[in-house]
């Protein structure tokens, strides 16, 4: 039995506020299942994230309290806390007052999505994503499959489908392609996989009745015989493969809109592969894109 877990970087809306959408599976065997999470944990608890969700994202940011705070790096954990919420405090109060609502409220989010992570340094943060990144790219038994959707090369009335749901349909095919194989190599025909989503309520009931689709219909790319059931929405705070697959989206992301190969040099070798070329990531985008995706891919 194998589980995918599904998350996304970006937006599928068109323009949106990013470039491209990602959408990325990552599928293990279940029997590596709390191996995998006690490793997540161990690097967790070391930064003192042990309760924390990994939301790249929102972790790899500055916050500009920081900055305003003279000898933040000396500080222990508990007064760097203290000290950062006593200026944003300062600033909610001061939003509050001057009736910007619309500031206040976004303000109020940011520091929702980020209270988890003000006691780590910037330098201290990226070293997290670093570690978890460098630690998953070792699970050998581990495979990514993805779909990074380049937006401006993406017509919706030619395609017939939106942008999430080809790229849901993409990353389904692949993980069925790969259950498929892995059945016959192995003899092994009751290999299953089942999907676990991190859990989106705009688009959890589309995705079911599409994932239903396909388990009567097949995809464009192929007949679903191995995975079973319609997709698993879970909390992804409270289920720590679910945010690798976020971070595994945001790394991608990053690399198509910024170019930067850090995070991604780290875990590109969990790439599902074919005779050196790449069948489990995908760059929809235009033919002469130069990207080492584009140029590896099967």
């Amino acid at each position: 039995m194998y589980f995918c877990y599904i998350d996304e970087s970006g937006t599928p809306l068109i323009p949106g506020n990013t470039s491209h959408y990602v959408l990325a599976g990552i599928s293990i065997p279940i029997r590596y299942w709390k191996l995998c999470d006690k490793h997540i944990f161990k690097i967790k608890q070391k930064y003192g994230l042990e309760n924390s969700e990994i939301h790249a994202g929102w972790i790899m940011r500055k916050y500009l309290e920081q900055s305003k705070i003279a000898g933040f790096d000396v500080l222990n954990y508990s007064q760097r806390r203290h000290e950062v919420e006593k200026i944003r405090n300062t600033e909610l109060l001061r939003l509050q007052k001057s009736h910007n609502h619309k500031l206040y409220k976004q303000t109020l989010k940011n520091y929702k999505q980020t209270k988890d992570y003000i006691h780590l340094t910037l330098s201290e943060r990226i070293k997290f994503i670093q570690e978890i990144s460098d630690d998953f790219g070792k699970w050998t038994f581990a495979r990514i499959f993805a779909e990074c959707i380049d937006k401006i090369h993406f017509d919706p009335s030619r395609m017939n489908q939106s942008i999430d749901e080809q790229a849901f349909e993409q990353v389904i095919s692949r993980f069925e392609k790969y259950l498929q194989i892995v059945s016959k190599s192995t003899n092994d025909k009751e290999l299953y996989g089942a999907l676990i989503h991190d859990n989106n309520e705009t688009v959890s009931r589309k995705l079911t009745n599409l994932m239903k689709q396909f388990l009567y219909h097949g995809t464009l790319w192929t007949r679903i015989d191995k995975i079973i059931e319609t997709p698993l929405f879970v909390n992804s705070e409270l289920t720590g493969l679910v945010q690798i697959a976020d971070l595994c989206s945001y790394s991608l992301r990053r690399f198509f809109e910024n170019g930067e190969t850090d995070l991604i040099d780290r875990i590109k070798s969990r790439f599902d592969r074919k005779d050196n070329k790449y069948v489990g990531v995908r760059h929809f985008t235009n033919s002469s894109c130069p990207c080492f995706i584009c140029k590896h891919i099967c």
